[in-house]
């Protein structure tokens, strides 16, 4: 299992929506373009779902990095997990925050990355972020979640869809980490700190998919 899931990591590159959080213009991010392309799509709930998520984005801005854990981790856990198969009747499909949010349903992949680019969006600093893949011990089985060290050093707070309440990583023994990642590289996890690294996640294959599929805005 191990094995299958650093090979499927070494297979991701994980790029923000914009080329920086300085960059992100939620008008432009949520226009009335992008709005109706939802609604026709996905229909009126997922309309409903994505104004929501506009309005997360303008009354966050001014936050502090907790409370914006907080908001985001509170409204992307109002959706459903579902798995890929019941969702898009594929065994693996990475959803962009759009179609997740649209669908208001997917796997712990959609959970992580929807809150991981929502928070680098609303100007928390990528480096204190990683996509975390654990193994969560009450469900047996492989399992990803969002980390945020406050500082390099620091047991990460977690971000769960499992467990709503964001807590220290050391309050969650059933969790086992095995690697992190984000825009900036993939390491090996450790109970403490970043953990040994990698490799750059530039260096990384086989991401054009999601990419393209975020790059047109879907």
């Amino acid at each position: 299992m191990l094995r299958r899931i650093l090979t499927f990591a070494l297979l991701l590159l994980i790029p923000v929506l914009t080329s920086g959080s300085s960059d992100f213009d939620p008008a432009e991010f949520f226009s009335n373009e992008r709005q109706q392309l939802v609604r026709e799509r996905y229909g009126e709930e997922a309309f409903r779902r994505f104004r929501d998520w506009q309005q997360l984005f303008l009354t966050s801005q001014s936050l502090d990095d907790l409370e914006k854990l907080n908001v985001v981790n509170q409204f992307f856990n109002q959706l459903q997990f579902k798995n890929d198969k019941e969702v898009w009747r594929k065994a693996d499909y990475w959803a962009t925050p759009i179609e997740f949010t649209s669908i208001g349903a997917g796997d712990c992949e959609d959970f992580s990355i929807a809150k991981y680019f929502s928070l680098v969006s609303l100007g928390v600093d990528e480096k204190k972020l990683r996509i975390t893949y654990v193994k969560a011990l009450k469900i047996n089985q492989a399992h990803m979640v969002l980390t945020y060290y406050p500082t390099p050093s620091a047991i990460p707070l977690v971000l769960d869809n499992l467990d709503g309440d964001i807590k220290p990583g050391n309050k969650r023994p059933d969790l086992v980490p095995i690697y992190s990642f984000n825009g900036q590289g993939l390491w090996l996890a450790k109970e403490r700190g970043k953990g040994k690294r990698l490799g750059q996640s530039s260096e990384m294959e086989m991401w054009s998919d999601l990419s393209k599929r975020m790059q047109q805005g879907l």
